[in-house]
């Protein structure tokens, strides 16, 4: 069954994007690429526990298995050695890339107590979106009572865009709420 924020892409948004930008092919419009969300654990060099609650949150609100980031040196000065895990990371492809899309824009984002909309500064340049969120409770897959300490994420929307002005254009469609 295809997504429905995937259908809408196709039927109502690529069209108006072949509009807005004047494009000569629809296969010019740009598209989502891949989604990748990333939970950084520094707390995990204390005790390993704090690295597989993140590991499972993730996998409850990805719909799949992170793959767990070390570290590649040892630093002293903040008790690290080479090798031990600090992050966990997914990256969404495909069906669950849209319907990871369509819950954030439509479960997750609006929770947010006093949210006024996502900021507009975190496009890179080259057509990506950066967006942090404070902490992992917005999600309705994370159940309150098993949550030990709230901990924020990264989640970064690749697009295959040309410039921050038609990746603006693309998420705004999408329902991503700019803030003004």
């Amino acid at each position: 069954m295809t997504p429905r924020l995937l259908e809408r892409y196709k039927n109502e948004i690529a069209p108006k994007l072949v509009q807005e930008f004047n494009y000569k092919n629809i296969m010019e419009t740009p598209r989502l690429k891949k989604i990748v969300v990333n939970i950084g654990a520094g707390e995990a060099k204390v005790d390993i526990k704090y690295m597989d609650v993140a590991v499972a949150e993730l996998t409850a609100i990805t719909g799949q298995r992170p793959l767990l980031k070390r570290a590649k040196k040892s630093i002293a000065g903040f008790k690290l050695r080479q090798g031990m895990p600090v992050a966990c990371s997914v990256t969404l492809r495909g069906t669950r890339m849209w319907e990871f899309l369509d819950r954030l824009v439509t479960l997750a984002l609006p929770s947010i107590k006093d949210f006024q909309g996502v900021m507009r500064r975190g496009f890179d340049g080259r057509g990506n979106y950066n967006l942090g969120l404070r902490e992992q409770l917005i999600f309705p897959e994370i159940s309150y009572d098993k949550v030990i300490r709230p901990r924020g994420m990264n989640v970064s929307i690749v697009t295959s865009a040309r410039s921050d002005e038609e990746a603006y254009a693309l998420l705004r469609e999408l329902g991503i709420p700019f803030s003004k």
